[in-house]
């Protein structure tokens, strides 16, 4: 049976001339797990919005959407929100009273059932979702996945027939998503509900999916098995075959008769029935501790910090250096003291022991630390835009530069079209996709000319193509002494980009090295490469690592898949707008 058919459905926004969806006809059967994915801006967000009649967006639409045989927006408020759940980018933004058991039985009371069913379907998903031991807590105290968890659970007590999620992994620490993403596998598995998921990170979502589509341009331009779909994009040269999954890219890029690969269970098997006809050599992968900084930026000595007096310490006795000119990467789980701690090192936030550095100054000795020495990219962009236009937001940055307006104009104008944004410059930042957004937030920092970029989750909601422009403007910034210190749950970007990468603990970090050494041999803190690879090459942190040491073959359609050999893992910087104008 069909849950949802699409039928020629094209909408517009409001003063756009061009659709955000163009002419899309698809169905979603009934208990499938469908993972929708594609560049950010690409219509995925208003596609699912229009699934869901209380969220579809204002503007012109055209075409039909049918919901279990029936116009979708016949279905009265009652219906669709017992019937069509939908689980939000942000965790908090969904949540709507203090205490887990209440956010429970909120949607539940507001249909006017009964308390006794109420306690019953409670009960139920808080022991199915293992949320009994943390059931009378305040929602406040609660880590992003149990957030993110409560949702999941809050929308299954009204026992959907579909669940819609809009990229729900983006705040979570690796742990927490896989296990978020487990949980709506077995939901699926177990209960048959269907799942429409919108993910960039596919490394996890695609092994549990029936069925990928990809979107471009508000176009479908792929449907079907995850397997499919990677052929398709590898023969189209397609951007978004970046995004696959490790062991997909691996195999398209070795000769190999093997059938393709999805999970890294499946690549482990893939690369032993490899290496059974072909010996791959561990000697072709490159090292990647060649860094020899040598100014400190940074320097943390003994810090303590915590939010409330009567409360526990959340960073206990950190000390850190780092280098001028050195893209540092902090992982760890939600809770541990991340953003916490780049709150200390950009002087949002003081300790109340130890010292803060910059330079080898005392942070707090800074009159004006903003102006052209720490920029500061939030975990959430939306904080940093003021004005009605991402141009007027832009213009804004530079409002007490002193150039002339000219210069100010050229500025801006290089700047977008670096971050991509230049068909985003008329519109609310608050209108913007979630990826849109990160790009237009990265645009107002970089205006500022920090010495030290402070970046809290720079990748998230933004698509595998930017992230390789992201990398590129590290790169560039680098090259012109900008130290780059991100807090990010992107394994995968921090193993293939950073100098050096720290594991964020209980208050303070208890290991750093060069991503090499510091991914090989964890278990859950590491590449999807690594899993896959280490029973035969140890060493391999990347997908570019088990290429090489496959002899994986070069021509056209999978160049993209390789970077130089020599230092391979680190963009090619020379074309990044001639070093961003130098440094703008």
């Amino acid at each position: 049976m069909e849950i949802f058919k699409i039928e020629n459905l094209t909408f517009t926004y409001p003063e756009n001339s061009s659709p955000a969806i163009d002419n899309i006809s698809v169905t979603f059967k009934q208990g499938e797990f469908v993972t929708l994915c594609g560049k950010s801006g690409c219509g995925k967000t208003t596609l699912l919005r229009h699934l869901k009649p209380a969220l579809t967006p204002y503007g012109i639409r055209k075409g039909d959407i049918l919901f279990e045989e029936k116009d979708i927006r016949e279905l009265d408020t009652r219906k669709q929100a017992q019937k069509i759940g939908y689980v939000l980018q942000s965790p908090d933004n969904q949540i709507v009273t203090d205490k887990v058991w209440h956010e429970l039985s909120f949607g539940l009371e507001s249909l006017g059932v009964s308390t006794g069913e109420i306690r019953s379907r409670v009960a139920e998903m808080a022991s199915f979702f293992g949320i009994q031991d943390w059931f009378h807590k305040k929602v406040s105290n609660l880590s992003g996945g149990q957030k993110q968890l409560l949702n999941l659970a809050s929308v299954m007590v009204m026992q959907p027939s579909v669940i819609i999620l809009d990229e729900p992994t983006s705040q979570l620490d690796p742990i927490a998503a896989q296990d978020f993403l487990e949980t709506i596998a077995k939901i699926n598995r177990e209960l048959g509900t269907t799942i429409i998921l919108s993910e960039h990170r596919l490394e996890e979502a695609l092994p549990l999916s029936d069925r990928m589509i990809v979107m471009d341009s508000g176009k479908i331009i792929a449907d079907g098995t995850p397997d499919s779909v990677g052929q398709i994009l590898k023969e189209t040269d397609n951007p978004m075959f970046k995004a696959l999954p490790a062991p997909m890219r691996i195999h398209a890029s070795v000769e190999s008769e093997l059938k393709c690969p999805v999970t890294v269970r499946e690549g482990r098997g893939w690369l032993e029935e490899y290496s059974k006809v072909n010996t791959p050599n561990e000697n072709l992968i490159p090292n990647d501790d060649n860094n020899t900084f040598s100014q400190v930026a940074v320097e943390l000595k003994d810090i303590y910090f915590r939010y409330e007096k009567d409360q526990p310490d959340v960073v206990e006795g950190l000390s850190l250096k780092i280098y001028q000119g050195e893209f540092y990467a902090i992982v760890g789980g939600n809770g541990t003291g991340k953003t916490t701690t780049l709150n200390i090192l950009s002087g949002l936030i003081n300790p109340y022991s130890g010292q803060v550095k910059i330079f080898d100054e005392e942070l707090k000795k800074y009159t004006n630390p903003y102006n052209g020495l720490l920029g500061v990219l939030p975990q959430n962009p939306q904080t940093l835009f003021v004005k009605k236009t991402v141009e007027e937001d832009l213009w804004d940055m530079l409002s007490s530069a002193d150039i002339t307006d000219e210069e100010k104009e050229q500025q801006i104008k290089e700047i977008a079209n670096i971050c991509e944004i230049n068909h985003l410059m008329d519109k609310h930042p608050f209108d913007l996709s979630g990826g849109e957004q990160q790009k237009a937030a990265l645009a107002k920092v970089l205006l500022l000319k920090p010495g030290i970029l402070l970046m809290d989750e720079p990748t998230k909601g933004i698509d595998a193509d930017f992230k390789g422009k992201l990398a590129e403007i590290i790169y560039t910034l680098k090259n012109s002494g900008v130290t780059v210190i991100i807090v990010s749950h992107d394994i995968e970007f921090c193993a293939k980009y950073a100098d050096r990468c720290a594991m964020f603990f209980d208050g303070k970090i208890i290991s750093e090295d060069s991503p090499k050494k510091f991914f090989t041999g964890k278990n859950f803190y590491t590449t999807a490469t690594n899993r896959m690879a280490r029973g035969i090459l140890p060493s391999a942190v990347l997908a570019e690592d088990v290429i090489l040491a496959c002899g994986g073959k070069k021509n056209k359609k999978s160049q993209q898949v390789y970077m130089t050999i020599e230092k391979y893992q680190k963009p090619q910087i020379a074309k990044v707008r001639k070093g961003i104008l130098k440094w703008l």
